[in-house]
């Protein structure tokens, strides 16, 4: 196994631990596989099949790691409990979880699609909720475990047109940090990751690439997911990655609640064209 030099390295043994990765496929949850890849055997999950094959196996002839793929739609009710039923009958066990997967989409809520919406709190709070349930029964069970939830600077405050968005990335702030506490002394740790806007596939599903938050300046996504993955290994409960996002995440606390939703919106718009 190759161990990091940086506090909080995985313990030395003989067999490489599994971690499992959600939205695996691209973007931070695919910068995040690689780096995880360097010491566990994986198991990476996401809709498309065909590119979780060709990433399986660039990372199985980089590292000599097994990467194990299982495609699944998180925004399915049923999607965790199958996936980690699919995980048991293939005598796998995880012991990092990274709940990477997540979606946003731009616009007022009034004229949003409604089914669009109610998908995003499916991945982005229900299917999160479920699968960090059921991992950590295993965890508990070894006194020993790591999870990763990806949230978003986004969830320091109210986001006027995309708001269903940042509410959910709030609720995962708030789970992840309630459940970190609970869980001292238990062998498992919580880490929250919380980008700002970031180089990844994700401003243009949303349909947000030309708002000013974007034109502002993006991160690197291999930069962001480092920046999480060794908050990880250090047991780390809270990371954001990059100064003016710190900046931005602490200034809100000091600021009115109107201002800051006016701010918001302001960022979120786009930049009107003469």
């Amino acid at each position: 196994m190759v161990i990091p030099a940086y506090a909080g390295s995985l313990p030395q043994t003989s067999q490489r631990q599994m971690a499992l990765i959600t939205g695996a496929s691209t973007g931070i949850g695919f910068d995040l596989a690689r780096l995880a890849a360097r010491d566990f055997d994986l198991i990476i999950t996401a809709r498309d099949k065909a590119r979780l094959d060709q990433v399986a196996a660039q990372f199985e002839g980089q590292h000599g790691n097994r990467v194990h793929v299982i495609p699944a739609d998180l925004a399915r009710p049923d999607a965790p409990a199958s996936l980690f039923a699919e995980i048991g009958s293939r005598g796998l066990r995880v012991d990092a979880l990274i709940n990477n997967a997540g979606f946003g989409a731009y616009g007022a809520f009034a004229d949003a699609n409604a089914q669009n919406q109610l998908e995003m709190v499916q991945v982005n709070i229900t299917a999160l909720t479920n699968l960090t349930r059921l991992a950590l029964t295993g965890m508990l069970q070894r006194r020993q475990g790591r999870i990763m939830n990806v949230a978003s600077t986004a969830g320091f405050q109210p986001g006027p047109l995309m708001a269903v968005y940042y509410a959910t990335k709030a609720y995962v702030i708030s789970f992840s940090e309630a459940i970190a506490n609970e869980l001292k002394g238990s062998g498992v740790t919580v880490t929250c990751l919380c980008p700002g806007a970031t180089e990844t596939e994700f401003a243009k599903r949303a349909d947000m690439g030309e708002s000013r938050l974007f034109k502002l300046g993006a991160m690197r996504s291999e930069d962001v997911a480092r920046a999480g993955y060794e908050g990880m290994l250090r047991g780390k409960t809270l990371v954001i990655p990059g100064l003016k996002n710190r900046v931005l995440a602490q200034s809100v606390r000091f600021t009115p609640r109107k201002v800051v939703t006016a701010i918001s919106r302001s960022l979120q718009e786009r930049e009107k064209t003469v």
